[in-house]
């Protein structure tokens, strides 16, 4: 049988933008998986918690910037796990509990500079196949191992630290995120404070 290809997109989504929906949605377009997984990082053991939106807006803003898009899914998963959440953790976690998925994970070009500083990294390279997009990255397509390959996806010009600023200076952020998300940051006083 085969299994459901599902690519785990892991993140603080600190808050969810139209670039990371476009980037998760070119992964489905391109037939790398049947979904992707934006899954909302409690707190990332390599970030600072602070100026972080508590987990349930964060996870309530990516289902209301997916909704209607049937290969995307929020994900919660790691709500439940031991914190700090490290990926390798995770990721066998969600096989044990999805036996007929088959778990692949995207991350930034950015991540993959200091991959090596991750929890277990080569535990995660021997038993999961990688895709990695251009982000913060210089070269065109860096040289990768057997079992990652290089996403050539739009990036949009946007980041959750632009959005957040944009919140609190009181500017419009209908450029960065769906409207429904920037609703919901207003009706919450979501980032009011960088």
């Amino acid at each position: 049988m085969n299994k459901i290809k599902t690519v785990v997109f892991g993140g603080s989504f600190n808050p969810v933008h139209k670039g990371h929906v476009a980037l998760a949605l070119a992964v489905c377009e391109k037939g790398l998986a049947d979904e992707v997984w934006l899954m909302v990082s409690p707190h990332n053991p390599l970030k600072e918690a602070l100026g972080l939106a508590p987990e349930n807006h964060r996870l309530r803003m990516v289902q209301l910037a997916i909704e209607g898009l049937p290969c995307l899914k929020a994900c919660d998963f790691e709500f439940g796990l031991p914190r700090p959440s490290y990926t390798v953790n995770t990721l066998a976690e969600l096989e044990k509990n999805f036996p007929e998925r088959e778990f692949m994970l995207l991350i930034g070009a950015d991540n993959w500079e200091n991959f090596g500083a991750w929890y277990k990294s080569e535990e995660i390279l021997s038993r999961y196949r990688v895709i990695v997009y251009p982000r913060g990255c210089e070269k065109e397509t860096p040289s990768l191992p057997e079992g990652v390959m290089w996403l050539q996806a739009p990036l949009l010009d946007v980041s959750s630290t632009q959005v957040r600023e944009a919140v609190a200076a009181g500017t419009p952020v209908d450029d960065y995120v769906t409207g429904e998300v920037a609703a919901y940051i207003k009706e919450n006083g979501l980032y009011k404070n960088k």
